[in-house]
């Protein structure tokens, strides 16, 4: 799939708000519309109040708000776009012929997504031309962070528009869910309308409190869904037997009164109560300021999953990945010109690099410069395919000198300076720079030794990195020596003062 596509975002409520902010921040044009009054404007500021959360989560190269723009009519955003999403307000009425004038002015290969949490798309695509590629892809809010999308299709729909449209959200670094049977709905809004419905019953009967129903999911089972979801989760309550068991022992509550699907009348009363729970929860905190609260934990929920390579945490880490590559420079070659330092590697402080204070904690300017190593590791040579083949450079010696603070969101840049090489080892140097001021903030100077993984010993470095490594060395061998380097750390005696 292209680099850089153009993604058409029709009705720019909260949903195609979200689908605006996360195709910007993939390095995406976006061309937006909606008939609403002062609609343009709107937009613009909602993006900027979410781009700080889309710049937690990752920017990928050429990730712009200026790449935002908004078209006159529906019909103009067609013929310009390589993908149409619709976001326009929930009903047919609305949605059917916005998606026939789409179609009709959209070329036959471009596809057509509803956002919609529950229609069916059979309906949706009946009386437009092309059915074939028009679709449901679902997200949740807030979609600039969260990575579910259901994808569900009508019966005109193709399989080849599916297939195209896993491409398009993997593409967004999302996780699509194909629905495989047509359903009001689909599958993640029925499971949370049968938890809404008991909300509303609990207040309606006055049994519990928004805050208190709130607390109940939070302290407990939505902590386990975040990772494993619900039938996993109850895999586990069996014990050792697992699912068998744990049907066999609570099955039979099945068949007691505890829960009421059908949902209550939502009266008067019951509104107020829900309404005025929920501002009291809110403890007069602006929806702004929840929203930033919301983003702030949603990402941090996120990552604490992905060193384990959980639900949302293996995305967070694949996109990781993906931004990186991205930012990927062309690996050493014999008639490349080799730069003095090397600057391989630049990234933003992330949410999980700072402490209480907002500020970098020890280990994050290390797992800083360990991305910088890992650059350098990739220019020489020294990839996955080396790494398979039994092969890699280990530390065996770390210095590091703390000179600046480093806050949460500030941009940082790390330049690289071999010291020197022989046949075994590599001695580096990095530096880490403010990516605006160009404050040194921070440098490290790193002995690494090259290993045979197999046999656990030290071995020469082979032909392909070593011939980089020369010609980096030669190339660094007029650059001064850092004053850092060398540098031991001992408190002096009154009398060697």
């Amino acid at each position: 799939m292209a680099d850089s596509r153009t993604i058409g975002v029709v009705g720019t409520g909260v949903i195609g708000t979200g689908w605006a902010v996360r195709a910007l921040s993939r390095g995406h044009d976006v061309v937006a519309w909606d008939p609403a009054p002062a609609a343009e404007q709107r937009l613009r500021d909602a993006v900027e109040r979410a781009w700080p959360s889309a710049k937690k989560l990752g920017l990928f190269p050429r990730a712009s708000t200026s790449r935002l723009h908004f078209a006159d009519t529906p019909e103009e955003l067609a013929g310009m776009v390589d993908w149409i999403q619709e976001s326009a307000p929930e009903s047919e009425d609305v949605k059917c012929p916005l998606l026939q004038k789409l179609a009709a002015a959209a070329s036959a290969d471009t596809i057509i997504a509803s956002s919609s949490s529950g229609l069916m798309p059979s309906r949706l695509q009946d009386g437009c031309e092309h059915p074939e590629r028009i679709l449901i892809g679902h997200p949740f809010n807030p979609v600039y962070l969260l990575p579910l999308v259901e994808i569900v299709a009508g019966e005109q729909t193709s399989a080849a528009s599916i297939e195209r449209a896993k491409e398009h959200y993997d593409d967004l670094v999302m996780y699509p869910l194909v629905v495989r049977n047509e359903i009001e709905g689909y599958l993640s809004d029925r499971l949370q309308e049968a938890l809404w419905r008991e909300v509303l019953h609990l207040v309606n009967d006055g049994i519990a409190t928004t805050q208190e129903l709130d607390d109940a999911v939070t302290y407990g089972p939505g902590i386990r869904w975040a990772g494993m979801g619900t039938n996993l989760t109850f895999h586990l309550a069996g014990g050792q037997q697992g699912m068998r068991h744990m049907l066999a022992q609570f099955g039979p509550a099945l068949k007691l009164p505890w829960t009421k699907l059908v949902a209550p009348e939502l009266t008067d009363e019951l509104i107020e109560s829900m309404a005025v729970g929920c501002e009291d929860q809110a403890d007069g905190r602006s929806i702004t300021e929840l929203e930033t609260l919301r983003d702030d934990y949603v990402l941090s929920v996120m990552r604490s999953l992905r060193p384990l390579d959980l639900g949302a945490g293996r995305l967070i880490a694949e996109r990781e990945a993906r931004i990186h590559a991205s930012f990927e420079i062309a690996p050493w070659s014999p008639t490349a010109l080799v730069a003095a330092p090397l600057g391989l590697y630049e990234a933003p402080v992330e949410p999980d690099w700072v402490d209480y204070n907002g500020h970098m904690t020890e280990a994050a300017f290390l797992t800083a410069f360990g991305w910088a190593s890992d650059k350098f590791f990739r220019y020489i040579g020294i990839d996955e395919d080396y790494r398979s083949a039994g092969h890699s450079l280990y530390t065996v010696e770390t210095h590091i000198n703390y000179l600046r603070e480093a806050s949460l969101g500030e941009p940082l840049r790390i330049t690289t300076q071999v010291l020197g090489i022989d046949a075994k080892r590599v001695h580096l140097f990095h530096a880490m720079f403010h990516g605006e001021s160009g404050e040194l903030l921070c440098t490290t100077e790193q002995m690494l030794l090259h290993v045979d993984m197999n046999a656990g010993a030290a071995t020469p470095i082979l032909e392909g990195p070593s011939a980089a490594l020369a010609a980096i060395a030669s190339a660094h061998s007029s650059l001064q020596v850092p004053s850092q380097v060398g540098r031991t750390m001992r408190v002096t005696s009154e009398s060697e003062k």
